[in-house]
């Protein structure tokens, strides 16, 4: 039976409880929290730097905002340039995509706090105390806050010195962009009744949302555009930091906040604890789940198509600008040694390729990382122990999971490489290449969030630090001209630069017997150990 706290409607007593789980909340998410927000942080306070190394000149930025005025592809990507100042250029160059990782990572804090909870029954015991109705969704919205908020310190402290209005309004922005999104997984995490939907769904709201400043950038040079409008993302484009401040652009982004978080709240009041308000089906409408693999495919395959979905459109989008990114670069010498420490020294277009099938790869080991941490959360939530106590084993029930996360990141960069090469209008094999390379590394990232699973299952959550790490080396360390050592440190930096580059077995196959190892201790551990709870 569901329990729940009665209290009067509109009391205090709604709230009860609030500061307790958020101070629970915040102890839960130490781990998580920070390295979502160094890696944010990092990627726009790295950027002033970088930029006044590729564009130290009036000329040079001036032809920068020439050539972005006529290519729609690197605007769909990048946003439309307003100003040739360092704050706005570091603001046009990574705030949309600053603004998109905050949204991530509020939509996991808020989703892992109301509906993970709820699913894994806890909620229903802390319920059963002296906790209010809203006090959970409250505390994840507040845990969500302070992430952001922190960010916005971080941003604002660290752009400083670029004109203290700017850095407020950039940092500002961009937490606004996460609050809206937190509470679109609120109200998200009230209609569905599984996690890992609410997570889904949210994050398809979050690619519409790209997709639509996409198209509205594409199709004109200073974000006037309707479609841009109609995005959260496009908001934080016009408020145009460093470039006359729009300040009243922060109330679309406050107002569309507090208007969710209400209709969340609406409907937290209107269900009880477990319930949704979208019906789930009883199980399987069609076919039969005869085996432990049939059932991970079940679980996992709206996340496997989606991000299917996702590498193939990126593809088909880094495809279509490589021209013009070479373009871009023209006799830029300190751009051209960025890409070539990223993509090798090929010819530009190639080593533009490179770049982006490395970037890809990189957030493939995301894809990864949460894939095989499905595993994890079965395990934690007890639904692992019906299945496990029938005639499957934990390696079986194990292999399951892992043949989608592996052979699913396979299929990623496959679909990744088809989409380049159909955007680029070239030869598939040497993109389609360049994109497979990228395996050996992924699966390491993988082998690890593997054998941390297995070994130590309360730290596994650490594999998303692993990934974050990598992805920051890769995408931040070139730009920074960092030694080779430190981007040796990641296993992207050992594989060889294709196309373009010669092909290297000797770090394929070390890569590869990596990951091999590290999925066998990680299993030998799984096989040994108590099943957590």
């Amino acid at each position: 039976m569901t329990t729940t706290f009665a209290v009067r409607p509109g009391s205090s007593r709604q709230l009860a409880g609030t500061g307790t789980l958020l101070r629970f909340a915040l102890r839960r998410d130490r781990l998580m929290m920070p390295v979502w927000i160094a890696v944010n942080a990092l990627m726009v306070l790295s950027m002033p730097n970088t930029l006044e190394s590729l564009y130290g000149t009036p000329a040079e930025r001036a032809d920068l905002i020439r050539q972005m005025g006529t290519n729609s592809s690197l605007r769909a990507m990048v946003g439309p340039v307003f100003d040739d100042s360092l704050g706005a250029l570091t603001a046009w160059r990574v705030g949309v995509y600053a603004g998109a990782l905050a949204a991530v990572m509020s939509l996991l804090v808020v989703v892992r706090h109301t509906r993970d909870e709820e699913e894994s029954g806890r909620q229903e015991l802390v319920a059963s105390g002296m906790v209010g109705r809203r006090a959970s969704l409250t505390a994840a919205l507040l845990a969500a806050a302070v992430a952001n908020g922190v960010l916005a310190l971080l941003l604002t402290a660290g752009l400083a010195g670029q004109g203290t209005t700017g850095a407020l309004a950039l940092g500002l922005g961009i937490a606004g962009v996460g609050m809206v999104f937190a509470t679109t997984a609120a109200i998200v995490a009230q209609l569905t009744e599984s996690a890992r939907l609410a997570r889904g769904l949210t994050a398809a709201v979050l690619g519409a949302a790209f997709v639509l400043r996409a198209a509205g950038d594409s199709a004109t040079d200073d974000g006037s555009s309707v479609l841009t409008w109609l995005s959260p993302l496009g908001w934080l484009e016009n408020l145009r930091p460093y470039a006359d401040e729009r300040w009243w652009v922060l109330a679309l982004l406050a107002g569309a906040g507090l208007l969710q978080g209400a209709v969340a709240y609406g409907l937290a009041g209107r269900r009880d604890i477990g319930m949704s308000f979208l019906p789930t089906r009883p199980g399987p409408a069609s076919g039969r789940l005869g085996s432990a693999g049939a059932l991970a495919w079940r679980l996992q395959r709206g996340s496997v198509l989606g991000w299917s979905i996702g590498f193939l459109l990126a593809g088909v989008v880094y495809g279509g600008m490589t021209e013009g990114a070479a373009d871009l670069v023209g006799d830029n010498e300190n751009a051209r040694r960025i890409f070539e420490r990223m993509g090798g020294r090929s010819g530009l277009t190639d080593t533009f390729l490179a770049s982006m099938t490395g970037m890809l790869g990189l957030v493939a080991a995301l894809y990864i990382v949460a894939s095989v941490l499905r595993l994890h959360g079965e395990e934690t939530s007890g639904r692992a122990e019906p299945v496990l106590a029938n005639a499957v084993g934990r390696l079986r029930w194990a292999a399951g999971h892992l043949v989608i996360a592996f052979g699913g990141s396979a299929l990623l960069m496959l679909l990744a490489g088809l989409g380049l090469a159909a955007g680029y209008g070239k030869e598939a094999g040497p993109v389609l290449g360049a994109c497979l390379v990228q395996l050996p590394a992924i699966w390491v990232i993988g082998g690890v969030a593997v054998l941390l699973h297995g070994v130590l299952p309360r730290a596994a959550a650490a594999a998303w630090g692993v990934a974050g790490a990598a992805l920051l080396i890769g995408w931040v360390g070139p730009a920074l001209d960092v030694p080779q050592a430190v981007l040796d440190i990641s296993p992207f930096g050992h594989l060889p630069k294709l196309p373009g580059g010669s092909m290297e077995w000797g770090p394929v196959v070390v890569l590869t017997g990596l990951a091999v190892v590290l999925v066998a201790a990680g299993l030998a551990g799984l096989r040994r150990r108590d099943m957590t709870t």
